[in-house]
This record gives structure tokens, sequence and C-alpha cells, in this order.
């Protein structure tokens, strides 16, 4: 096995390379290596993604930065000697606006150095030659220790729209809903008025009822038989009804 020298922030760490797993859930961070040696690089992506980790190589800062706008990586393994812009200018940029965690992979081993690395603001800090079971090691450390800071990203919200003309329902997360005549007009009234309460009677005039001479509770039934399909479809339907007033869809 080939030497490592590894200083982490908050202490040494070291796992099995056999199984990546966490509560029995496989762990794949995304992650970036960026290093101009090629045969390194190769040999760094080819190990780690045979342990498990979802891992892309690039050569520069420039294709670093392409693809980090396009798909921000959890890890990005740095090397300090790097033709045109270094690994601690990289780091520099990368702390200053992102929440990755970031591995110094250098042949660069004096104190300074690793100084130096550290106060761009690497996490980890590992000094070549490095085994690619090391490496996998402190990427997993890495991920797990910056996974319990990291704020979940919220559920996507139902983007909710009328298809076909108005006749499907459509919540914008792959549930439809066939309408009948009733609820297409019934909700197509709602929908032009999104967000704001539409009276009971504008909806009767909808549906195509004389305000005149109509049940009103007939707007209830509507509106029930509505969410009951509607919750078979498993769509929940923000559609409230104001007390006194009418309807509002919103979402």
């Amino acid at each position: 096995m080939k030497s490592i020298v590894m200083t982490m922030r908050h202490g040494v760490s070291s796992m099995s390379g056999e199984g990546f797993k966490q509560d029995g859930v496989a762990i794949a961070p995304l992650v970036y290596i960026v290093d101009d040696d090629g045969d390194f690089r190769e040999e760094m992506v080819f190990g780690l993604s045979r342990l498990g980790l979802d891992v892309h190589g690039f050569h520069d800062a420039a294709a670093l930065y392409r693809a980090y706008a396009v798909r921000p990586a959890d890890i990005v393994i740095l090397d300090i000697g790097l033709e045109g812009e270094d690994g601690l200018s990289i780091a520099t940029h990368l702390r200053a606006s992102q929440s990755v965690g970031i591995i110094m992979a250098t042949a660069r081993g004096s104190i300074d150095d690793r100084v130096g690395g550290f106060k761009t603001g690497a996490d980890a800090y590992l000094v070549k030659p490095i085994d690619v079971r090391e490496l996998a090691a402190t990427v997993v450390a890495l991920n797990n220790r910056l996974s319990r800071h990291r704020t979940p990203s919220p559920p996507a919200a139902p983007q909710w729209a009328l298809a076909e003309g108005g006749w499907v329902l459509a919540d914008g997360m792959g549930h439809r809903l066939r309408l009948t005549t009733s609820e297409r007009r019934f909700l197509e009234c709602l929908f032009n008025e999104r967000g704001k309460t539409v009276g009971r009677r504008a909806l009767v005039e909808a549906i195509g009822g004389d305000v005149y001479d109509f049940n009103y509770a007939h707007l209830d039934t509507i509106v029930s038989r509505l969410r009951r399909r509607a919750q078979k479809a498993d769509m929940i339907l923000p559609l409230h009804a104001i007390r006194g007033l009418g309807f509002a869809f919103t979402d």
C-alpha cells in the first residue's frame, strides 16, 4: 500500500474502502478532482468510482468552473501545482461563496504548505503518494461531517396547471386528473383569479348555472367530489372554502 500523510481540521479519519454506507444506505457524494497529472487523475477517478463514489476529473480551473456552474459538487479534490490558476486560488474562490468540502491532494508536504492550504479553506490535506482507499475514506468522512450541517432542500412545490384544453388538472409532479365539464369550468374560473377568493355567484355563472335558480349546495358537492378524486390520484388540492364568500385556489 502506498503511504499517505493526512491532516484534517477535526482529526484523522479512516474507513474501510469496502462499501461506504450510512444506516445501510450507500453514500455517493458528487466529487470533482482537479489535477493536471492525467495518469494520477484517471487513477483516482477510476479507483474512487470503483468504491462507489460519483467522481469526475478535470485538468484545470476553467474546466472545473464550467462543470461546477452546471452542477455544484459536494466535495472538490485539488492539486496545488496546477497550470494557470493554482489549487490554493481555486480553494479561496470556492470557499468564498460555496458550502463545499475541499480536500488538497498534492506533492507539497511542508508545514508551510499545509498551513497555507488550511488558510485558503481546505478541510483536509493529503500528501502524494495517495492510496485511493484512504482518499475515498477522507471524502466520505468529510461528506458525513458536512451533511450534518447542510440545510436540506425543501421539497419541490406543485406547479398546478390546466392541460389539454383545460380538461386535465396537472400538479407538475407527474400526477394528472381528467376533469368533468363542471369541474373544468369551476377550476378555470378559480385559475383566472389564482390566489383570490371567487364568489359563489361567479362560480355558478362559470359552470353555466342560473344564479337565481340554483342550489348553491351543489358547489360544495362539486368541490367535495373533486377533492376525493384528486386524493385518489395522489394530489392534494390547494382548494379552500372561504366561509360566507366562496372558494380560492392557492399554490
